[in-house]
């Protein structure tokens, strides 16, 4: 009987396929799948775009492990969100895009929150876990700009953009004839605020525009020496009670190594230097196979000081020595004279917030 080839091509992909989701569940075998998963996030734009990411891949573990688990969306308004009519720096308290978030987690009307990583605490409730990390984009700062200049060529007295004071003291640091203005809202506000005259230039994470598709308006990315971006910027984080078990098992396997090992290093580095969100301090770490290497800032508000150190540690994949290599820098750059610039930064910010 002549071998029927296209038969024969047939099964072996039929073949590979189960093998393939054999694999796939072996890797799932663990985790189990509540009937309900709530997850609690920020109304944004952006913010429903990066849960939708979150919901995507529970949605395919489910799928693979033929389970019928429902997954509702939660929105849920900030106190960051609420009050736009004053700069973030004069709100106050703890994380003022996460509170009502953790608070929801606490009071069991959620069972999991969607974080941009960059605006949760390291001072996170023992309650509390900072389950996944993943999804990390560019974390770059961006400029968008009239006539498409970057920073250098923007004319004296230009007015730029930005809630953060991480970026305004470093981009301070490298030219004085600028003027900064507070700017605040979701990203599509602050660009119809840009377009309408209110300011020369804007500073944005890189990320959120990649997310929202509209990198044709950056004008320049900003290197991680020229601005160091936030801790954790560019990165999704899932938070959920310390407790759940059966979550925190799932929750690891959407989780990306990489992502992880990075967000460990760049958070130790600012628990350290316990500066929160009120200091200009920034931290970019990159896994580059077996090595971890981590860049840190330390600024005045004015941009006069500014220390920016680089370390490389082999980590092998490992947690607690990527974690270890944050704190070996924030070591570094105290004994180095950033112990003065924190002490002077939290004499002149007592008990204040900014955005990263």
């Amino acid at each position: 009987m002549p071998l029927d080839r296209k038969s024969a091509s047939v099964r072996m992909r039929a073949t590979r396929n189960s093998d393939d989701k054999q694999r796939v569940m072996h890797t799932y075998q663990s985790a189990k799948l509540p009937g309900k998963i709530r997850i609690g996030t920020r109304e944004s734009k952006l913010a429903l775009l990066q849960t939708d990411i979150v919901m995507a891949r529970l949605k395919a573990i489910a799928e693979t492990l033929e389970a019928k688990t429902e997954i509702q969306i939660v929105p849920i308004t900030t106190k960051g969100d609420k009050v736009l009519d004053r700069p973030i720096a004069e709100l106050g308290g703890r994380g003022v895009f996460v509170k009502e978030l953790e608070e929801a987690l606490l009071n069991d009307e959620v069972d999991i929150v969607v974080h941009s990583l960059k605006d949760l605490p390291t001072d996170m409730p023992a309650s509390l876990a900072l389950a996944a990390v993943l999804d990390r984009d560019d974390a770059r700062d961006v400029l968008l700009s009239k006539h498409n200049l970057s920073f250098l060529d923007l004319p004296a007295g230009s007015r730029i953009a930005t809630s953060s004071r991480r970026r305004a003291a470093q981009l301070l640091h490298l030219r004085r004839d600028i003027e900064f203005v507070d700017i605040r809202g979701n990203i599509p506000t602050r660009l119809r605020k840009f377009d309408e005259g209110y300011c020369d230039a804007i500073v944005l994470a890189c990320a959120g525009l990649n997310r929202l598709e509209l990198q044709n308006r950056i004008s320049q990315h900003f290197s991680v020496d020229t601005i160091t971006p936030a801790a954790g910027q560019a990165a999704l984080a899932i938070e959920c009670r310390s407790t759940d078990e059966v979550l925190l098992d799932l929750l690891k396997q959407i989780e990306e190594t990489e992502a992880r090992l990075e967000s460990d290093c760049e958070r130790a580095y600012l628990g350290k230097l316990g500066g929160g969100c009120s200091v200009p301090v920034g931290a970019c770490a990159k896994v580059h196979a077996q090595k971890i290497t981590v860049t840190g800032c330390i600024a005045s508000l004015d941009g006069k000081e500014l220390l920016r150190e680089s370390i490389s540690h082999e980590i092998k994949g490992n947690r607690e020595k990527a974690a270890q290599t944050g704190l070996a820098l924030a070591n570094k750059m105290l004994a180095a004279g950033g112990d003065m610039i924190m002490d002077e930064l939290r004499r002149q910010t007592p008990n204040v917030v900014s955005a990263p």
